[in-house]
């Protein structure tokens, strides 16, 4: 045990000292060409490195037990220290001695067999004499043998910390070597064997791969760039793409990592070129900034050349230069002066020397800059210069120099001594002007239209004359534009009054002005501008814009050609839009910033530089990242507790505005009205309803809310103002009708207006009745409605109550099997037996009472009230619905027309008819003869051999047409094993509906057999359970067998209004058209013959023709 504990302490020792993080990121236990040495996650060597480092001493050591432990070199990157996870020991599948020794078991630990018996007997060997092994204490040996001691760790281990290097590139080589490098986009470690990209900017690296993830994955818009993108590390705009892998210079594309050079490094000279010097980087392929220079720069002189200076290279101002702080010294613009600034950079500038200056008239003198005199002109000294100064300095009359213009008047005298220069100030001559007023100068009129010589016979002989005028239009061209329109006149012409057409500045309006004296200032119109500027969002809105009918021009141009664009250049300056845009960008935190623009914003450019995290916390996306960016999708269940306590349902975690799953639980909840307690409600429905009405009492306390089941507050005059409800009123009148007003709680109705319910009035028997409206009123509550007259059936009705009393009919005692209800009554009472009888009850008791004219019922649903009426008609009693729903009700009123209430109830009646039923089922058929009488109508056709697969939609649209001519018929189809029943039901006495599907049976015939839908078409009756009770087909066949006065009888109880002697049986019915002429008879299979629709009037046809 000693001996094993020591090989395992050994290889514990050196397992230590590989960590996690190295320079390849293999699992070091499924490493190839090497065993042993790696123990780690992520040692030191990977696949297909050489063996190198550290390797577990092997079985040949001379002392296994104090083998040393190899440390980690210092540019392999160890990240075991890293959670502690370095010292893992032996791993499976790994061998910590001699690959090429085989390994064997025995009674002692495993060894290599090529160790001595003294090495497993001292070191391996079970030794029963062993001390106790105590935690925490050492192992003494025995026979004076060496203990085992366990190696301490080496301090190698650990893993590097971050660089401190005081300088980026440094930093950022030592932490690619020691593994502490993050690639900001994948947070994975940048190893020296990585493919990187560095930003030139922020010189941030990254993984070549994720940063070509990093532009791919970009949003571009039409404003931006098609390269454009932003670095991931500093958020600054890159305008091309990634490109490859180099070095860190650029020279050499894909390096290869080479021993004892910085990583991604290619050995050559940097040689990049600074931005403010002259000289290239002389440093190796490094990451990062160039250093600053430290070479010596060239010789600089100072701005005014006096001086020159050589510094390093940092220190040289390549930019701006350098003064010697001295006096320029170099000559001004002037020619006269020289510079006295300090040295300066740039030109000198004007010169700001004051000097004493005299003006071109010798008037005026004053101090003037040197820059801002004008050019010097000789002018003469006649007297008006008193203290002025000559180009000799000498102050006399003689000849000066001017050198400015003041802004006074000449107002020197002409050589007449009588008038006077009026031009401004000008130099001066020595001899005075001759005057313009003299007459040797003026020979026109002022006008200049006219000599003076044919004006006057005086001719003018001093300049004082006055110059005659001619007396015509001046016509001088004024300042404006315009033609003086004075009389022709000396001096200056008048200012100019005419009246003007003057656009206002959209040119949409014209207004009228006097002249403005040349200066013509365009009215502004209170038109306003609807033209659409370049943001397309919005409108111009100024008034009196010029550009409007330019937009309007642009506008129907883009509509005539629709696909041609516009671009700014063609929108009109007063048409681009200059307000910010300012709508949110999608990030929702940010707004737009430039300005307002057509189409979507550009994508948000700030980023977000702290953790996006989901709710649980536990799924993070890394900063930075775009704005805008939503938490990441986690796959985590939710732990968010439920308001209702109840468990949570296992679900992913998800953002706040998505909500949990609703609870599944089933609870005992109170509806939201309160009044019933539901169970097995939702856990999640917060608002169960019970479907009750409210019921409760409504603002004006006299009705009540008719809703269902709602919270409190929401009844159906909540938004209502006042007292009043929207309800009818529903108290009962003075006439005994409903108030149908609306509600007018408190007060009482007022009954002014007459009352539009229906009521009837009846004729003095009480047959014939007629609805009218009520029109009672509180002043007039029985008005005249008039009575109806009795006509000829009110009559016959008597007479045969008359007759009923002298024949001593009995109703209470005369009894038959005849049922006295109808097949609607008795398919009612059906439906719902209870209810039936209960209010068969009230009409045998409305009938025992002979004074009681008038049953009124309680409101009721629509098929009840069906019933009552079906009944009421069985009974002989005459009924009408009055009131609108849900007042509608049913009333009785008795007439003569009733003589007594049924004997049988409909209990009895049904029972009976049920007997009848199965007794005419099991009785066998007798003679037609018999049987006639007893043989109820047809009312269905009957379709034999129908075709197969023939549906009810195709049969109805086969026979459509002929279902037009009967619109008081509903035809009804039903499929009844190999035969098809169209059954036939409507407001027609049983009689009636025969004769129309007798006349439409040989019609639908033709048409079914010419499309092929079954084979023969019979009349039929069919009773309400679908059972076929007649068919003509037997009928014709039992008829065929009789003769004589049994076919006449037969054909005697048809309704035939007008009676034809018939002679042949009644299965000749188309006797009529065998007169025609009958066909050759061919093999082929013989024409279809027509039938005639009505052999009545057939027959009349044939007995008008001439014989």
């Amino acid at each position: 045990m000693e001996g094993s504990g020591s090989q395992s302490l050994g290889t514990s020792s050196n397992s230590s000292i590989t960590g996690r993080g190295s320079n390849s990121r293999g699992r070091s236990s499924r490493g190839r060409g090497n065993y042993g040495s790696h123990h780690g996650r992520g040692s030191g060597h990977g696949r297909g490195q050489r063996p190198g480092g550290s390797h577990a001493p092997s079985a040949d050591s001379p002392n296994p037990t104090t083998a040393p432990s190899h440390a980690t070199p210092s540019n392999s990157n160890n990240r075991g220290g890293r959670g502690q996870r370095g010292n893992r020991g032996l791993r499976r599948g790994q061998r910590g001695g001699n690959p090429n020794v085989p390994r064997s078991f025995g009674i002692r630990l495993t060894t290599d067999l090529n160790t001595s018996e003294s090495d497993l007997t001292s070191v391996t060997r079970l030794n029963v004499n062993a001390q106790e092994f105590v935690p925490g204490q050492s192992l003494a040996g025995n026979s004076g043998k060496s203990t085992v001691r366990p190696m301490a760790r080496s301090n190698q281990s650990r893993k590097a910390s971050k660089s401190t290097a005081p300088d980026l590139p440094t930093r950022i080589h030592e932490d690619i070597t020691n593994g502490q490098y993050e690639c900001v986009v994948c947070t994975n470690e940048v190893l020296p064997n990585s493919v990187v990209w560095s930003c030139p900017v922020c010189w941030t690296v990254t993984h070549m791969s994720c940063v070509r993830k990093w532009y791919s994955s970009r949003e571009r818009n039409a404003t931006q760039e098609q390269n454009a993108w932003r670095c991931p590390g500093c958020n600054s705009q890159m305008s091309d793409d990634p490109g490859f892998y180099h070095c860190w210079c650029g020279k050499d594309d894909n390096p290869r990592s080479i021993p004892g050079l910085n990583p991604h490094s290619c050995g050559q000279t940097c040689s990049k070129p600074r931005a403010t010097c002259p000289h290239p980087c002389p440093m190796k392929c490094h990451a990062g900034p160039c250093p600053p220079c430290q070479a010596m720069g060239p010789s600089q002189p100072c701005f005014c050349g006096k001086r020159t200076s050589t510094k390093r290279c940092t220190e040289t101002d390549y930019t701006h230069g350098w003064s010697c702080h001295q006096v320029c010294g170099d000559p001004l613009p002037c020619g006269e002066h020289d510079c006295q600034r300090e040295c300066h950079v740039g030109l000198c500038g004007s010169c700001k020397v004051p000097i004493l200056s005299l003006c071109y008239c010798g008037r005026e003198s004053k101090q003037i800059p040197c820059d801002e005199r004008g050019d010097k002109r000789a002018s003469y000294n006649y007297g008006q210069v008193e203290n002025g100064v000559s180009e000799d300095d000498n102050i006399g009359r003689g000849w000066f120099s001017g050198s400015f213009q003041c802004n006074s008047i000449c107002g020197r005298a002409f050589d007449c001594g009588k008038h006077h220069c009026e031009k401004n100030c000008h130099p001066q001559d020595e001899n005075a002007a001759h005057c313009p007023f003299s007459p040797d100068m003026i020979a026109f009129c002022p006008c200049g239209k006219k000599l003076l010589a044919d004006l006057t016979n005086n001719p003018r002989e001093f300049c004082t004359d006055p110059v005659p005028n001619c007396g015509q239009v001046c016509m001088k061209p004024l300042p404006c534009g315009h033609m003086c329109r004075d009389t022709c006149h000396s001096g200056p012409c008048s200012p100019c009054m005419q009246a003007m057409e003057i656009s206002c500045r959209c040119g949409r309006t014209k207004t009228s002005s006097v002249c403005h004296q040349g200066d013509v200032a365009k009215p502004e119109c209170m038109r306003i501008c609807h033209a659409q500027l370049n943001c397309g969002r919005h409108e111009h809105g100024e008034h009196c814009c010029p550009g409007e009918k330019k937009a309007a021009e642009r506008v129907a141009a883009k509509r005539k050609h629709r696909n041609t664009g516009f671009s700014i250049g063609e929108i009109e300056a007063e048409h681009i839009c200059t307000r910010v845009c300012g709508r949110t960008l999608r990030c929702g935190r940010h707004q737009c910033e430039q300005l307002c623009h057509r189409g979507p914003c550009p994508s948000c450019p700030e980023a977000i530089w702290e953790e996006i995290s989901c709710n649980c916390g536990k799924t993070i996306l890394e900063p930075p990242q775009p704005c805008g960016t939503r938490p990441p999708d986690c796959h985590f269940d939710c732990r968010r507790p439920r308001p209702c306590g109840h468990p949570q349902i296992q679900h992913n975690c998800h953002l706040d505005d998505e909500p949990c799953p609703k609870c599944p639980f089933l609870v005992d909840t109170i509806c939201v009205c309160g009044k019933k307690t539901l169970k097995n409600q939702p856990c999640w429905f917060d608002q169960p309803r019970c479907g009750l009405p409210c019921g409760r009492k409504l603002k004006c306390g006299a009705h009540e809310c008719r809703l269902p089941c709602h919270p409190p507050g929401e009844c159906e005059d909540a938004n209502m103002v006042g007292s009043q409800c929207s309800q009818p009123c529903g108290k009962a009148r003075i006439c005994g009708h409903l108030d149908i007003e609306k509600c007018h709680a408190p007060y009482p109705c007022k009954e002014d207006k007459p009352c539009q319910a229906k009521t009837f009035i009846t004729c003095e028997c009480q047959r014939r009745k007629q609805e009218v409206k009520c029109m009672a009123t509180k002043k007039n509550p029985s008005p005249d409605r008039g009575r109806l007259a009795c006509d000829d059936e009110c009559l016959r009705l008597q007479r045969n109550a008359r007759l009923a009393e002298a024949l001593n009919v009995d109703p209470q005692t005369h009894t038959d099997d005849r049922i006295p209800y109808s097949d609607k009554t008795l398919a009612l009472y059906k439906e719902n037996p209870q209810f039936a009888q209960a209010y068969e009850r009230d009409f045998r008791l409305f009938a025992a009472d002979p004074a009681q004219k008038l049953l009124r019922f309680k409101p009721m649903k629509s098929q009840q009230r069906m019933f009552l009426h079906s009944l009421a008609q069985d009974f002989g009693f005459d009924s009408e619905s009055a009131d609108p729903e849900p007042h509608r009700h049913v009333c009785l009123f008795k007439t003569p027309r009733f003589v007594s209430a049924p004997m049988k109830t409909i209990a009895q009646c049904l029972k009976t008819k049920s007997s009848a039923q199965q007794a005419l089922s099991s009785q066998p058929s007798t003679s037609a003869g018999q049987n006639a009488s007893a043989k109820p109508p047809f009312n269905a056709l009957l379709l034999s051999a129908p075709r197969f697969g023939l549906t009810v939609d195709e049969l109805d649209s086969i026979l459509r047409p002929h279902y037009a001519a009967y619109p008081d018929i509903k035809f009804l189809t039903a499929f009844l094993n190999d035969i098809v029943i169209i059954k036939g039901s409507g407001p027609w006495r049983p009689q009636d509906l025969e004769s129309s599907l007798s006349s439409l049976q040989p019609k639908a015939l033709q048409t079914l057999k010419s499309a092929g839908a079954c084979g023969d078409v019979f009349l039929c009756h069919v009773d309400e359970d679908s059972n076929i009770v007649r068919n003509n087909k037997d009928d014709n066949d039992v008829a065929g067998s009789g003769d004589g006065w049994s076919a006449v009888m037969r054909r005697s109880a048809r309704p035939n209004p007008t009676p034809v002697p018939v002679s042949q049986p009644a299965s000749q019915r188309n006797r009529f058209v065998a007169l025609k002429r009958v066909p050759k008879k061919t093999e082929e299979k013989p024409a279809e013959e027509e039938v005639e629709d009505d052999w009545e009037a057939a027959a009349e046809k044939l007995d008008d023709e001439p014989k």
